[in-house]
């Protein structure tokens, strides 16, 4: 049996979007099935306009040069990888209520579901993670 890996991604700045797709993307590329559930500022590592330009830590500035001269990829390059590898992408429903958002403000690929849609997808998980 494959390893099933559950994320729940709450928080919406660069370094909460590394966190959460470079542990997806590995277990992914690793034949892992994998899930994250994006709800509150989370949401922002998936949509449309916000993960392009998500901020970074006060102080932490200097990680982008870092960044770059490391060759990590950008958010849309490993939101794009993760959605290759197969990665299950959950926006909270009730948060886009709240929120006033809509699914066509998001990538594409995405489902839309509430809290229940993402604990019958973690109930049977190996892995468990929440940023």
């Amino acid at each position: 049996m494959a390893t099933k890996v559950a994320i729940i991604a709450a928080n919406g700045g660069m370094f909460d979007a590394y966190k959460v797709f470079n542990i997806a993307t590995a277990a992914a590329a690793s034949d892992a099935e994998v899930g994250i559930f994006f709800t509150f500022e989370g949401l922002n590592l998936i949509h449309k306009q916000a993960h392009q330009q998500l901020p970074m830590p006060a102080g932490a500035e200097h990680f982008a040069e870092g960044f770059k001269n490391a060759n990590v990829p950008s958010i849309p390059e490993l939101v794009s990888m993760a959605q290759e590898l197969g990665v299950k992408i959950i926006a909270c429903q009730m948060t886009m209520d709240v929120m006033n958002l809509k699914e066509e403000d998001f990538i594409d690929g995405i489902e839309v579901g509430g809290a229940a849609t993402f604990i019958d997808y973690a109930k049977d998980a190996n892995i468990s993670l929440s940023f």
